[in-house]
């Protein structure tokens, strides 16, 4: 069979394929194949402008923009041609050399000097430069705005929802109140931490040879300062030099965003099973799309699809990004492979997280908050006043305030009239007792509906 998006093995190509359009010429296979071009190609031109190699003239401008012209507008055909290349030298980066070499040949003036594609490199030289623009651009065009955009709609939640007032439940069990918007605010504070920790990783990049010494750099060209090449090499293609390696780059960056993306995902799954637990008590009600089915028997369901989605996907997301970050880590001595088959599941991770995000926010768009009945459980809970009298009889100096408040409110359900005969047996000051008057569930909320915006 052809591959197919009803034929493709991983769900990411199959299933959700659509979901992650944009990801696809990033981080692909042929999104990798093109930056392994643009290194290749950058390289040379890099190494034609410096003065002290005679034997590779600078470039014109005719040719600097037919070189760049190659990576520029790789197509899926040229990835082919890799492909085929690939089929006789069984390794994939020589290939990507031998097509940039092919390519010189028809770019006036170039062929001759085809032998300083690849000068100096070891295969990691262009492989680590090629996985940093790769996760460069996923950051940047794919991860970040959509980072953005969940962030953005829970900061419009919140404020759309901050004057309403809300029972919290810690341990699963009444609690103060707080606000809804308040609640919500407090996930968009803590993925907008995340975000700024993931946009903030400095991606790493080295040019130095097979064992990061630059051996074959020195034995060709001994008084080229090599250091300053690479490091000048590097940050034109907007990464930052790693002076210290083994024949790869550590990965040590790469380790930390997958860590802060980990963290930002961990957030959202707490929010994604919080909103479902929410739809369960009925604060949330989901908006109903015709022709939708919810269950295969059941025509009443209408279920949180959309945040158990999100939260399935974050599951298989940080499963990857976790063994990557820790497996990256380590290499044999100077280098051994194992990197390079976990590397190529960078477009997976990314690719669950992106399902991930689009699916919650799909289920927001989804939501309608139903005030009736938080405004019901507020009314029906009346003892989470409990806090609130004994720390005014506190005040007041009067005795056992939380002893006296436990045994008259604790494992019971209050109502208004049963929590106002509590206040009359207390015998309150009169200043107490003016204190507490108008308190209810609904105002009893802190300063829940002003934090908004806050520090």
């Amino acid at each position: 069979m052809n591959l197919e998006t009803i034929t493709a093995i991983s769900a990411i190509d199959g299933r959700y394929r659509s979901k992650v359009a944009d990801l696809s010429p990033i981080a692909s296979e042929y999104g990798l194949m093109r930056y392994r071009t643009q290194v290749e190609c950058a390289w040379f031109a890099h190494l034609a402008g410096i003065d002290d190699i005679p034997q590779l003239p600078a470039l014109n401008k005719s040719q600097a923009a037919a070189l760049k012209d190659v990576y520029l507008n790789f197509t899926a055909e040229n990835a082919a041609r890799i492909k085929a290349i690939e089929a006789t030298t069984n390794h994939d980066v020589k290939a990507v050399e031998y097509f940039v070499k092919e390519t010189l040949q028809q770019i006036d003036g170039l062929g001759a000097y085809a032998e300083f594609v690849h000068f100096a490199c070891t295969s990691e030289d262009i492989n680590n430069l090629a996985y940093a623009l790769m996760l460069k651009d996923a950051r940047c065009d794919v991860m970040l705005p959509l980072m953005d955009s969940l962030i953005g709609t829970l900061n419009e939640f919140a404020l759309t929802t901050a004057h309403i007032p809300m029972l919290a439940h810690t341990h699963g069990q009444p609690a103060s109140p707080t606000a809804l918007g308040k609640e919500i605010q407090n996930t968009a504070h803590r993925l907008h931490k995340h975000r700024e920790n993931v946009a903030s990783v400095v991606l790493l990049g080295k040019m130095n040879g097979a064992v990061g010494n630059y051996n074959a750099h020195l034995a060709a060209y001994p008084d080229i300062a090599w250091q300053e090449v690479s490091r000048d090499f590097v940050q034109s293609l907007g990464l930052e030099i790693n002076p210290f390696t083994t024949q790869i780059e550590p990965h040590d960056y790469i380790a930390e965003l997958f860590h802060a993306l980990i963290r930002f995902n961990q957030t959202l799954l707490d929010f994604d099973q919080d909103v479902w637990a929410y739809i369960a008590i009925e604060y949330f009600g989901q908006k109903q799309v015709e022709g939708e089915t919810g269950s295969s028997t059941m025509p009443h369901k209408v279920n949180p699809i959309d945040f158990e989605n999100s939260e399935g996907n974050i599951g298989i997301a940080n499963a990857l990004l976790i063994h990557m970050a820790s497996k990256l880590q380590v290499s044999r001595w100077q280098r051994d492979l194992s990197d390079s088959t976990v590397l190529r599941n960078i477009g997976s991770a990314l690719g669950h997280c992106m399902v991930a995000y689009q699916a919650t926010l799909k289920g927001l768009s989804r939501l309608h908050v139903n005030e009736a009945k938080i405004a019901e459980d507020l009314d029906h809970n009346w003892e989470v006043l409990g806090e609130a009298v004994q720390t005014v009889m506190r005040k007041y100096g009067m005795d056992e305030p939380y002893e006296r408040l436990k045994k008259a409110t604790r494992g019971k359900r209050l109502d208004a009239d049963t929590f106002s005969q509590i206040l009359t047996n207390l015998k309150l000051p009169p200043e107490a007792a003016r204190e507490l008057a108008g308190l209810t569930p609904a105002t009893y909320v802190g300063r829940a509906h002003v934090s908004l915006g806050d520090d």
